[in-house]
Order: C-alpha cells, then structure tokens, then sequence
C-alpha cells in the first residue's frame, strides 16, 4: 500500500491531467444535442480505464442508451469484488457570463480545480482510475476485485440505468458498492453518506380557456390561468412550519435523538452559505422552526418548484391567458411512498381551485424512492478507517438532500451489498452552477482514502464484508 500512496503523490499532474482531457469534452446529456461528445468521453474513460490497467475494457449500451464504459480486474481469487460507480455525463452550462473561466478547461485557481463536471463526476473517474493506476504501476496487482461502470446519463435520471444492471447482473455481481458522487459538508472532513432522500415529480396543469383573450376585453372578467396557477402553488408556502400538505408527515420517520445530537454538532456557518449563494439580505432561511440545515435537508420532505410556463417575455401580448404548467419536485424521505405522496398533493393542489378554473395534477417521470442504511459492519468501518487516515480528520456518517436512485435497487439485486458513498464535493462545488469545481487538496485525500479503502476490503472475505 506504501508503495501506490507514493505513486500517487509522484504522478498526481499525470491524473490531473487525465481529469483535464475528460472535462475538455461537453458531454452534456441534456438537451439531446452531445450523443458525440458522450461516445467521445464513454470512449476516453475506456482508454484510460486500460491505461490505469483494468482488462476487458469497452463501451457498452442497452438498447438505445447512451454510452456506458465498464472496465475490471478480477485477479484477487477469494478476495471482495468492489463495484466503482461515476458517470460521465455533465450538466449544461447555464449562466455563461458568471463563469470566471472556460468551463470546458481544467483551470487551476485558490486551490481548487475549475471545470464543468471536474467534481459531478468526472473527477470520481479520475480518483477511482488514480487508486487503481497506484496499485497496477506498482506492484502489479490489486487487494481486491474490481468492477468500474462510468455511466453516460445520469443527469436525464438513469433512465437505462436498472435495464444495464438487469441486462449485465452476472457480469457486474459483486459484494461492495462504492460511489463518490456525494458531498462532504466542508473542505478537509470526510463523510459517508448513509441516507437520500428520494425524488417524485408532479406536473400541474390549470385551465381556464380553450384560447386567449385580449386583456382590454376580458382582463377582470375572465378567469386568469396564469394567476390561478400561482394562487394553486401559494397553498405550498410554508413559512417556517411543516408543508400544508394533509396526511404528508404522517409517514415520516423522525430522527433518532442520537442521529439529532450527531447533526447538531456538526460544522454549519449560515452566513458563508448566505455570502457565497447571494442571498438577498431580507430573506429569511426556510427551514422548519428548531430544525437546523441538515436535519431540514437530510430527512424532511420538501417541495420546489422547478419549472412554470404561461407566456414568455420575450412573447407577451396584452391577453388572459388559458393555460398554465407548473413542474413540482418532491423529496421524500424516509418511510414516505412516492405514490401516496403523489395523491395527498394532488388531492390538496387540486381542491378548492380559484375561480373554479381546471387543475389537473399528473405525474412527470418515474418517482425515486428514498435510501437509508445502518453505516456499521466490516465494509463501513474499512471506508471510515480509510478515509480517517486518507484525511487525517475523524469522518462522519451524513445524509444528503439528493437523490442516487440506484444505489437501493443495486444493493439488492448484489444481495445486500454495502454502499459506500464516499464524498467527493464540498459547499464551494458548486455543481450544476457556475463556477463548478473540485477543490484538489480534499481530491488527493481522496485518492490516498480509496487507496487505503481497497487495502482494507482486501484483508476480509467476501463473506465478511456485509
């Protein structure tokens, strides 16, 4: 293990580098216009998949998926196999004039590493690749099995992602599962994910009209679906109390008084979440009254409205407009049902609506349910080892506000496998927004975590790790 950690150190500018040939491609999966970019970086992460040395390295596809890469290494008879997970697919780039560099280039600036996808996840492939490389160029061989999949859709919601896993469940059958696509909640401490929250969408549609009318001959008189749907998406506020939701709590497993006492002692500075995002200096914080940001985030519900459609600016006309979408996304949390859920906002959305004007509440794609496990038995107490030595700082077990959909699926179709999530953002990522970046410091620790993590799985039995 001495022998990779020092490899690591002496060729992290060759990893850095690999990092930066990933993110010079827009893979970006969102808007249907980048399946070349996608097949070039699934065909890159391939290409360094071999160069790290892992064997049977190729691009593979279910249907008319976009492109997976998957790499292994299975020479460690009787030792785990661990399941590395990425993707590398990237958010688009939005609000072009805040970036303070070209996000298709790796930029080095206040120790952090700028780029879109150099943190959501391109950097996971680099610091999965790097552990690996460490081992293979060194002595050879691995402690332990490996099986690397680096997805190419995960921001359009894995939508081929369980067919792979039942499509190719004997060829990636293994008895750990490791995912770095999660936060640390500050620079230098590392954390281990142990909860997600899940994801349900609900689209709602108000009708007032079949067509519009001129605002100077109905304006007053005539049902407003624009503003109806707004009056519809009020019902929602919830100040500093629960969502007005009825029934939704009723499911809603609280938190243990340990699992609370563990959040309130961990590290929160509100006024740097308030600098760094530009909250307007009015505006209050809306958690939950004696909740804090991480018991509101990690395992209460919670409502955004992420999308609305009535007009555009740049198309508006003086008229009473007929028609109005909203798009509400949902977090659940632990022991919510994504369709009970559905139907008590549906029920609630839909009640009492102005003006008598047609609501209709219908779901929009597949729900993600919520995801929570024991972070305790052999498997987790090798990753909090590693990670405690990898960082030289104790780690902790969070939640996280997001959704990973198939890690519960995954985790059973392997039998019960453990999932170790395995942060690799902090706050300042800023993922999915400008200025996204991986701060490289905590991306070495990293590195030398997974390097010590596949060490510590190798010393147990495929038996033993659960």
């Amino acid at each position: 293990m001495e022998k990779a950690l020092d490899w690591l150190g002496r060729h992290h500018e060759d990893i850095v580098r690999g990092l930066a040939d990933l993110v010079a491609i827009p893979s970006i999966s969102t808007d249907g216009e980048h399946r070349t970019e996608i097949d070039r970086t699934a065909a890159l992460t391939v290409d360094q998949m071999r160069a790290a040395g892992l064997n049977n390295a190729e691009v593979l596809r279910v249907g008319g998926s976009l492109p997976y890469a998957y790499g292994e290494w299975l020479d460690a008879p009787g030792k785990p196999t661990v399941f590395l997970y990425a993707h590398h697919d990237v958010q688009p780039i939005n609000f072009v004039e805040q970036w303070k560099s070209d996000p298709w280039k790796l930029t080095r600036r206040d120790g952090r590493l700028y780029a879109r996808g150099a943190a959501d996840d391109k950097g996971a492939i680099s610091a999965f690749l790097g552990a690996i490389a460490a081992y293979r160029q060194t002595v050879g061989s691995l402690p332990v099995n490996i099986k690397m999949v680096v997805e190419g859709e995960e921001e359009v919601g894995s939508k081929n992602l369980m067919k792979f896993f039942d499509t190719h469940r004997d060829r990636i059958k293994s008895d750990v599962i490791v995912v770095c696509d999660t936060e640390n909640i500050e620079v230098g401490l590392p954390c281990i994910t142990y909860s997600l929250r899940g994801v349900m969408t609900a689209q709602v549609d108000v009708t007032s009209a079949k067509i519009p009318v001129h605002s100077g001959m109905g304006g007053g008189a005539l049902p407003d679906a624009a503003l109806a749907l707004n009056a519809v998406l009020g019902k929602l506020y919830w100040a500093d109390g629960k969502l007005p939701i009825p029934g939704y709590y009723d499911s809603v497993r609280p938190m243990t008084d340990k699992e609370t006492a563990a959040t309130r002692k961990l590290p929160f500075d509100e006024a740097a979440l308030r600098r760094d995002i530009g909250i307007v200096p009015t505006a209050k914080m809306a958690m939950e009254a004696g909740l804090n940001e991480y018991e509101q985030t990690w395992r209460r519900p919670a409502v955004t409205v992420i999308a609305q459609e009535a007009s555009s600016i740049k198309g508006a006309s003086n008229q009473v407009l007929p028609k109005a979408t909203a798009l509400v996304s949902c977090r659940l949390v632990p022991d919510q049902d994504p369709q009970q859920a559905f139907e008590q906002l549906a029920a609630f959305l839909t009640a009492d609506a102005p003006w008598g004007v047609e609501v209709k509440v219908t779901p929009h794609g597949p729900p993600v349910t919520w995801w929570m496990t024991d972070p305790n038995g052999p498997a987790f107490e090798a990753a909090l080892g590693a990670m405690r030595a990898g960082f030289g700082r104790d780690p902790v077990a969070i939640g996280c506000g997001g959704s990973i959909g198939f890690v519960g699926p995954l985790s059973e179709l392997f039998g019960g496998a453990p999932a170790l999530l395995m942060g690799i953002e902090d706050p300042a990522s800023n993922a999915h927004a400008p200025n996204e970046s991986l701060h490289e410091g905590d991306f070495k620790k990293l590195m030398a975590s997974l390097v010590r993590l596949f060490d510590g799985l190798g010393k147990l039995t495929p038996e033993r790790v659960k």
